[in-house]
This record gives structure tokens, sequence and C-alpha cells, in this order.
């Protein structure tokens, strides 16, 4: 082992470490108006790296058998991550977790948007992101401890906080990935002025000097580094050129490209996580889309 593959294990391994001092401590509150007569929705409140209490929403359904199916949601970059789709939580357990820093996780720290993606991002020991990685692999402990759910069918969805996240707990069978946040991020953000990139550009552009060790500490985050250690089914999303990040991953890869016709494109991406969790598909949308052309096309 390279001295720079020593580094990153060492990185990882002591954040587990930290981790694990903490116990989650999880309380769970019913929620009655987002719940119904085929699941109930809590609001869950963990701890994680600090410490910190991080809050998720977490969803039983009560019209399939236990120990069922289950679902985690890692967060979105933005200040709210909404209450889990009502039809997913008709069919898994879901829990969409909400980082510190995020609307219901925001005491004592509330995150800026603009500039939390780049907050702590010199030093890889304060940088943000590290705690909020934190945040999803408590999130990923919790759902994988609860009595409802069948270990044997566990999905990941989300961005790379999804890949990096299945890559360091076991127990997940399914991997949707799409639209990842930090993995390329430095090149990408040089060919583009769309948010949230534009948030490393504007740092950058005050602080050039800082280039290289932004460089280091976003190393330490890439998704192809961290994806051999995944043995997950991955879905890419909309990544077929990525051939270093297709190739890294340790398990099955399959892609999807978005045709941005949304009954199209969510009654496929529903049906592949069906299949791979043995649940029932169920689209959102219009049933004649199953039948388009372009569904025809990639159906699982």
């Amino acid at each position: 082992m390279d001295d720079q593959a020593a580094a990153f294990d060492s990185y990882w391994d002591a954040l587990d470490v930290e981790l694990a001092r903490y116990p989650m401590a999880a309380d769970l509150q019913p929620l009655s108006l987002h719940s119904s007569g085929t699941f109930q929705t809590y609001s869950v409140k963990l701890t994680s790296i600090g410490p910190y209490r991080i809050f998720g929403y977490f969803s039983v359904p009560t019209s399939v058998r236990t120990p069922a199916p289950a679902l985690l949601l890692t967060p979105r970059y933005g200040s709210v991550n909404h209450i889990p789709d009502y039809h997913d939580r008709e069919r898994y357990v879901v829990l969409q977790v909400v980082h510190r820093g995020q609307r219901l996780a925001d005491r004592p720290f509330a995150a800026a948007y603009p500039g939390l993606l780049t907050l702590g991002i010199t030093d890889p020991g304060r940088f943000i992101y590290r705690a909020i990685v934190a945040d999803c692999l408590r999130g990923a402990e919790f759902l994988l401890s609860r009595p409802e759910v069948d270990p044997t069918r566990v999905a990941i969805q989300g961005d790379d906080l999804a890949l990096i996240t299945a890559a360091r707990r076991s127990g997940c069978s399914a991997l949707m990935v799409s639209e990842p946040l930090l993995y390329r991020l430095l090149e990408r953000s040089g060919g583009t002025d769309a948010y949230p990139a534009e948030e490393l550009n504007d740092f950058l552009r005050s602080q050039p000097e800082q280039q290289s060790a932004v460089a280091e500490t976003l190393a330490l985050f890439d998704a192809a580094r961290h994806a051999p250690r995944v043995q997950a089914t991955t879905l890419l999303v909309n990544a077929e050129a990525d051939e270093a990040l297709r190739q890294a991953l340790g398990g099955p890869v399959e892609d999807y490209r978005l045709t941005h016709r949304g009954a199209v494109d969510h009654v496929w991406l529903d049906g592949w996580l069906a299949k791979q969790l043995g649940a029932e598909p169920r689209a959102r949308f219009l049933e004649h889309a199953l039948s388009t052309p372009e569904q025809g096309e990639h159906a699982p």
C-alpha cells in the first residue's frame, strides 16, 4: 500500500472510530399527519459525531409483511429534505437522512446556502463533509439495526454520499447514484458557473493559493476511490461517460440515461429499484409510459 492509499484509509478509519464512540440514542416520535392506513411515519433523532443530534424521516409500511425491503435516502444539497415519497413508504421501510445544518437539524449549526460546500474545505479534518458523511453512516446504522428491515434487501439512493455510505457500511444490496456533488468537483467547476459548483469557483477566486489544499481534501471524497468497496448492484444515472467510476465499482454496474420525460424516467427508475428489492413497481404518472419506445429500450 502506498502512502496516499494509507492516508486515505487512515482518514476514513478514524471517522469510523470517532462515530463508534457515540451511542446513536435514537428517539422516534410518530407523525400522524404524515401517516396513513398503509404506513406509519416517524421523526427520528440520532447522535452523530460532535456529538450532534441529526434528524430523519423514518417510515414503516403497515400493508407489507415485515421484515420488509428498506431504502436509505441520503440528503440532497440544500436546506430542506422532504418526507419520502408516498408510494415508497407503502412498499419500503424508508429513512430520509437530514444532515447537520439542514432544516430540522439546524441547532446549534445552521448551514448557509451558498457556502456549505466550501466550509472548512482547505483542511480535511475540518471539512464539513467529513461530519456529513458521518451523519449518513449513522443513518445507515440505524436503518440496518431495525427489526422491520429485511437485511438482504436494502438499497441506498442519492448522490456520492450514497456511494460513500454504501462503501463504508456493509449490508446494502442495491445502490442508485445520480448527480454526484463532490466527485471530480474541482475539474467540473472549472467548466461551469452553475450552482453549487460555482461556490467553489467563488472560493478559489478569492483564495487562489488554496487550490492545492482543496484538491487534497476533495481527493479523500473521490467516489472512484471509495467505489472498490461497494459490492452492491449499482445503477449510475447519467454517468455513461465516466468509465473510471464504472470500472472502479466492486459490484455489478448498470447505467441509465435520463430522457428528461418525467413519466418515462420515473417509471424506469422506480421499476429498477423495485426489482432489486423484490417489490412491486408502481408508476406515479401515466400507465401508458410503460409502453413508450424509450421505456422499452431501458426496461429492467
